[in-house]
């Protein structure tokens, strides 16, 4: 069932990419298409298809009362009290953190009854986007005539003075984010919020009722739903700006907006760039996660607790591989392929006759050139630099130890981009985040990449020599873990202010491991960098102006996980004789309940049936193009209320990294009465719903 949706997805993917001849990612007004910046929002579009034109003060409105879960998700403020709407999956991570043995938070679901009940997630950032600047012309400035190792540095060394200047505190976070493939760069300025608390979060059983088979699938009976607080000052943060609870919420063909933060998509890579995802890319990662899934789901079959602490990572294991198989069967269908392929040839023709443009005529070969280093450079850069070959949380906090005593003492433009004054706030929340880490678990993922990276790299690889010596994969993780102190935040911390002279005396195994493996994975990555990444950077500009000299600006950028705005509609969709309905109902949750998992309604669920109202919607989908990264966005009306809160896509919108069609694509919301009922008849949570009352 599954392999059949997919192909399905990539045939129609392939009839979606006739239409890619036309200018690529140019808005058409008849297709709900686009994730919109905020500060180039698709007025015409919304104007022509549905008689509605935003406001500024309506897009101010909606940018600040929406936020970004730094760690990969969106959300939303729905009090004045800094309440914060997002999905279960997005704070899963956080709930397990908190949960112990004895509480397990997963499995028995969290209300706080008081504020003081609220607990803090050791590692969740909230950004709330504040200003955008364009610095297009400074970056331009400062990389003029610049190629290869030189460009790097420049555009390094300027988006780091860029980001140092505007990071007046540690409340303040700056990015310069990179749009339209380097066509513009923007400096966007958050407000950062580090204090964040769990305030409720329903049973796992309900919150990914269906587990992986359901997952992007629909008819979906989840409640998908979290609430999380934004502290200042250890006191709730006060927000001007919140989106209201929608009395009724949505209905069929209302128009509905998405406001949140799309991962990424590839939809104005050039057929090099696609050839590398299908060929290389994708194909690695599809075959590495599905052996890690293996390997965590035998994990979990050894007791409870191992089940307990693996969950959360094999959940997004799981997440992944289904994505990255979707993904790669759009890339499979020759008829999209070939479609692609001649909007290329149609923009490099265009080029090609126009002396204006001749000096962007030979970018494409450049990152056909670029592609090729990549690949050459892939096996060592993800395993060795990316950390494919150190999958553990106390290596990861060795690595950041190691190098931050390093980088810290050199000027601020000069450093790894990670360790430069802005990103240090976020660097430290993670460093000495409180979560607990799991010896055995640790074990078994460090042995496995140590695994893999041999393979990969092969057993005569100087850098496996050197990080095995005569040891196997499995002793050589035991050894770090086991030895290893790092669990102790205060070590952590003792070390990082310690500076060089205390990491470098430590004899903490896992410090050792790390110092070990940095000056090549530094070399690596310096390789990459110069031959892959400023290439691909300088080039992608050259495409992206080449774009813009023909097109013109109507265009929306690929997803950057930054802030978009994207709109649609309440509506199902026709597929094979059939058509699937917008709305799922709680009844429809527990006809499809059979008592084992994944479809095990939990215990509280089955206690209220009798005072629920099964009408109630539950779940929905609308037209709105999303990608990962929207989890937990909320969908919102014309007057900026909450009627929704996505939590995924349908199986055909997996190939949304590279197109969008309307017909079949389809975004997954839970409904916001679904919520409100499931608070109130079911977890009786009445100070959470005093507080979402419309005021």
């Amino acid at each position: 069932m599954m392999q059949r949706n997919m192909t399905r997805t990539a045939t129609r993917l392939a009839a979606l990419a006739l239409l890619l001849c036309a200018p690529p990612l140019a808005a058409d007004a008849r297709a709900d298409e686009g994730m919109w910046t905020f500060d180039n929002p698709p007025t015409r579009q919304l104007a022509e298809r549905y008689g509605f034109t935003p406001t500024p003060a309506w897009l101010e409105r909606v940018r600040l009362a929406s936020v970004r879960l730094a760690g990969g998700c969106s959300g939303s403020f729905v009090s004045p009290d800094g309440l914060v709407l997002t999905n279960h999956h997005c704070v899963h991570h956080c709930i397990e953190q908190l949960s112990t043995k004895q509480k397990d938070y997963v499995a028995q679901g969290f209300y706080a009854q008081t504020a003081a009940d609220e607990l803090r997630c050791p590692d969740v950032e909230l950004n709330q986007l504040q200003a955008i600047t364009d610095v297009t012309a400074r970056i331009g400035q400062a990389t003029r005539g610049q190629t290869g190792e030189a460009y790097a540095t420049a555009l390094k060394g300027a988006m780091t003075a860029i980001e140092k200047e505007c990071a007046t505190s540690a409340d303040v976070r700056c990015d310069v984010v990179t749009l339209y493939h380097g066509g513009q760069y923007h400096l966007y300025r958050y407000r950062r919020f580090q204090d964040v608390r769990l305030v409720f979060a329903p049973e796992l059983a309900s919150a990914f009722f269906g587990g992986d088979p359901d997952n992007f699938m629909f008819p979906r009976y989840v409640l998908d739903a979290a609430f999380l607080r934004a502290y200042d000052g250890g006191k709730p943060a006060k927000m001007q700006h919140f989106f209201p609870w929608s009395p009724s919420g949505a209905a069929e063909g209302d128009l509905t907006f998405v406001t949140g933060h799309p991962g990424s998509t590839s939809r104005l890579y050039t057929m090099a760039e696609l050839a590398y995802e299908r060929d290389v890319l994708l194909t690695r990662r599809l075959m590495r996660f599905s052996e890690l899934r293996g390997l965590l789901t035998e994990f979990s079959r050894r007791s409870p607790e191992h089940a307990r602490i693996a969950k959360g990572l094999l959940f997004g294991i799981e997440n992944a591989v289904k994505a990255y198989r979707g993904m790669h069967e759009a890339l499979l269908d020759p008829a999209l392929m070939q479609a692609k392929a001649k909007a290329e040839q149609a923009l490099r023709q265009r080029v090609a006759a126009d002396p204006k443009l001749a000096e962007h005529a030979g970018a494409w070969d450049a990152i056909a050139q670029a592609m090729a280093a990549q690949k050459a450079l892939d096996h060592r850069y993800t395993f060795i630099e990316r950390g494919a070959g150190f999958h553990s949380d106390l290596f990861r906090i060795a690595r950041h130890l190691v190098r931050a005593s390093d980088e810290r003492t050199r000027p601020n433009t000069e450093r790894l981009r990670e360790y430069t004054d802005a990103q240090l706030p976020a660097l430290e929340q993670r460093l000495f985040s409180t979560a607990p880490i799991h010896d055995e678990l640790e074990i078994a993922t460090l042995t496995f990449s140590l695994t893999k990276m041999r393979e990969a790299l092969g057993p005569d690889d100087p850098f496996v020599k050197q990080i095995l010596g005569s040891r196997s994969p499995e002793q050589v993780a035991a050894a770090a873990v086991r030895g290893s102190k790092l669990k102790d935040v205060k070590l952590r911390r003792a070390l990082y202010e310690g500076g060089a002279a205390a990491v470098a005396a430590s004899k903490d195994p896992m410090i050792a491991l790390a110092r070990a493996a940095d000056p090549e994975a530094r070399r690596v990555r310096k390789q990459y960098e110069t031959e892959v990444e400023a290439v691909l950077k300088k080039n992608r500009e050259h495409v992206a102006q080449a774009l813009f000299a023909i097109y013109g600006t109507d265009t929306y950028p690929d997803a950057t996980f930054t802030l978009r705005l994207s709109y649609g509609k309440v509506a199902g969709w026709q597929e094979d004789g059939r058509t699937i309905a917008p709305f799922t109902r709680f009844a429809g949750a527990f006809e499809r309940h059979t008592g084992a998992d994944p479809f095990a309604l939990p215990p509280s669920w089955l206690k209220a049936r009798p005072n629920l109202d099964l009408t109630t919607p539950l779940n929905f989908v609308t037209t709105n193009d999303i990608i990962g990264g929207n989890s937990g966005s909320p969908v919102i009306d014309r007057e900026a209320r909450v009627v929704g809160l996505i939590f995924d896509g349908n199986i055909h919108s997996l190939g949304g990294d590279y197109g969008f069609d309307e017909r079949l694509n389809r975004a997954v919301a839970v409904h916001s009465q679904a919520i409100l009922h499931a608070l109130d008849r079911i977890y009786g949570a009445r100070r959470l719903l005093e507080e979402l009352r419309p005021r």
